[in-house]
């Protein structure tokens, strides 16, 4: 594999940030981002067309924005097409099936996009940094990974894998807003709160992922994060540019006319229905 598709995971992730003289300015991100939104409906429109099956894996260091940029991947995409997928952590029966079964089981049928906010690379990251999983069930998993994905795309579907990475001044940056902010309290865990001290563990874990499962059918893409505009423009555009869509013709659009149906009235609606006017 190529050495430089892991380097940034064991140094500063935001280096390609840093070469920039200027960040995109909020109004400067949402003109691009809409013409990258734009493209994503015709990917899906092509999907459902065509019947594709297409499947991206979302990894990373916690704070790395992965549901940010998957966010704004369905913002204007229909969630019929556009699957989020965020398992939980394994009930005591998906403990006892195989480990890849339960992420099986959310696989795209045609004309579906699902996104894993986490995948089945839980196993070579938090599971093994943490101590969820044993030796061999780490080893297992990054011998086994690869033919799986083999598989997968040997089966037709589009596979996709991104890591997004962040500096450890700006993780930290992130966790601490996270305790500040109300509404990003729901974010913050203690296994969380844990990554900030195992930093380095997790450091050589991805790193040994990155490495043992990177192939050339199913490479790994590494996101420096630290700027999350620029990461989330770059993700997507690059995503579109994975995947050889083409446009789909529509056929034209007229609205038709109201049917009017004379014998009908509409009584009022009770006031106590309406939702108070509190704004």
């Amino acid at each position: 594999m190529a050495k430089s598709k892991t380097k940034g995971v064991a140094q500063k992730a935001s280096d390609d940030d840093a070469a920039s003289s200027q960040k995109l300015t909020r109004r400067e991100f949402e003109k691009e981002l809409y013409k990258l939104q734009v493209e994503l409906t015709r990917l899906q429109t092509w999907a459902l067309a065509e019947g594709a099956r297409v499947m991206v894996v979302f990894e990373g260091r916690d704070t790395a924005g992965k549901g940010g940029v998957i966010g704004r991947i369905m913002q204007r995409c229909s969630p019929r097409v556009f699957k989020h997928v965020a398992l939980p952590k394994p009930s005591d029966r998906e403990r006892s099936q195989l480990y890849i079964q339960r992420y099986i089981a959310h696989f795209p049928a045609a004309g579906e996009i699902v996104l894993f906010d986490r995948s089945w690379y839980n196993r070579a990251g938090v599971e093994r940094v943490m101590g969820f999983c044993s030796d061999e069930e780490y080893r297992n998993f990054l011998r086994l990974a690869p033919a799986v994905e083999r598989e997968v795309i040997s089966n037709g579907i589009f596979l996709l894998k991104y890591f997004l990475d962040v500096s450890q001044d700006e993780q930290r940056r992130r966790f601490e807003a996270r305790v500040t902010d109300p509404v990003k309290h729901w974010k913050l865990s203690p296994m969380d709160v844990e990554s900030v001290r195992r930093w380095w563990d997790y450091t050589k874990a991805y790193q040994a992922m990155l490495e043992a499962t990177d192939s050339e059918i199913a490479p790994w893409y590494v996101v420096p994060a630290d700027d999350k505009r620029s990461a989330r423009l770059n993700l997507i555009s690059h995503l579109l540019s994975q995947i050889p869509y083409q446009d789909v013709e529509h056929p034209p659009v007229v609205l038709p006319p109201r049917i009017r149906h004379a014998d009908y009235i509409r009584g009022p609606v009770p006031p106590e229905m309406y939702v108070p006017a509190v704004y």
